[in-house]
C-alpha cells in the first residue's frame, strides 16, 4: 500500500515518512501543494495523509480539486487545527478522516491501513492458497501452521502476489505497490526480496518466475 504524505515540517515529515515505511507502507512526501499535485499525477497511492496548512496554501483547495475531478482517494488530514468548524470544513472538502495534532502513530497507523483498505476491492481478512495463510489484521503469516518471520516489505509483496494468486504480477507493478520514491525502479531490489521471501516461505516453493514477464503465486492443484 502506498501512501502520500503532505508535511512541511522539516522533523515531523520525516518522522511520518519513516514511520509508515516501518509499518509496512510505501510512503512519498511532499512539502507543498505543488509538489502533490505533481506526485499524485505520476504515482498510484491507496491514501493520501495532509497537513492542512503548508507553505503554498491550504491542503483543502488540493482535496477538494481532487473530489472535483471525481477522485475517491482516501485523504486523511492531519492538523494542529482542531475547531469544530476546521473539523467540518474538512469533511464538507470530502476529507474521509480527520486526525489532531498530537497524536499516537499507532492511531495514525491504524487509521492510514483502514483507509487504505477501503478504497481497494472487498477482500477477506484471512487469505489462503495451498498450506500458506496471510493473517491480515494481525499482520501474521503461517505457512503448515508455522508462524513466519517477515519484514514489513516482504509481507506487503506476499500480500500482494496473493492477492492475485495464479496471475502474473509484473516487477513494475511490484513496485508501484509495495515501494516508494526511496527505491530505485531500475535495481533489482524485487528480485532480491523474491529471494529473500523464498527463503522464509521455504520449500516446496510457492513463487515463481515468468521471464520476461514477472512473478507468479502458484495456484493450488484442483483435486483429481
Amino acid at each position: 500500500m502506498r501512501v502520500l504524505i503532505i508535511e512541511d515540517d522539516p522533523e515531523l515529515g520525516p518522522v511520518l515518512t519513516t514511520g509508515l515505511r516501518d509499518a509496512g507502507f510505501a510512503a512519498d512526501l511532499a512539502p507543498t501543494l505543488a509538489d502533490a499535485d505533481l506526485k499524485l499525477a505520476v504515482n498510484t497511492y491507496d491514501c493520501v495523509v495532509a497537513d492542512r496548512m503548508v507553505p503554498d496554501g491550504d491542503a483543502l483547495a488540493l482535496l477538494g480539486a481532487l473530489r472535483a475531478r471525481g477522485s475517491t482517494l482516501p485523504v486523511l488530514l492531519l492538523t494542529a487545527l482542531d475547531s469544530i468548524d476546521d473539523r467540518v470544513a474538512g469533511f464538507e472538502h470530502g476529507a474521509d478522516d480527520y486526525l489532531v495534532k498530537p497524536f499516537a502513530f499507532a492511531e495514525l497507523a491504524a487509521r492510514v491501513r483502514t483507509l487504505c483498505r477501503r478504497g481497494q476491492p472487498s477482500r477477506p481478512p484471512l487469505l489462503r492458497t495451498s498450506d500458506l495463510e496471510l493473517d491480515l489484521p494481525r499482520r501474521r503469516v503461517r505457512r503448515a501452521g508455522t508462524l513466519l518471520s517477515l519484514t514489513a516489505k516482504e509481507f506487503a509483496v506476499l500480500e500482494v502476489l496473493m492477492l492475485r494468486v495464479g496471475e502474473v504480477v509484473t516487477r513494475t507493478e511490484l513496485i508501484e505497490r509495495c515501494w516508494d520514491e526511496s527505491s530505485e525502479p531500475m535495481s533489482n531490489v524485487v528480485d532480491v526480496l523474491i529471494g529473500q521471501l523464498r527463503r522464509r516461505l521455504g520449500e516446496p516453493r510457492l513463487i515463481e518466475t515468468v521471464r520476461g514477464a514477472g512473478y507468479r503465486l502458484a495456484a493450488p492443484e484442483a483435486d483429481g
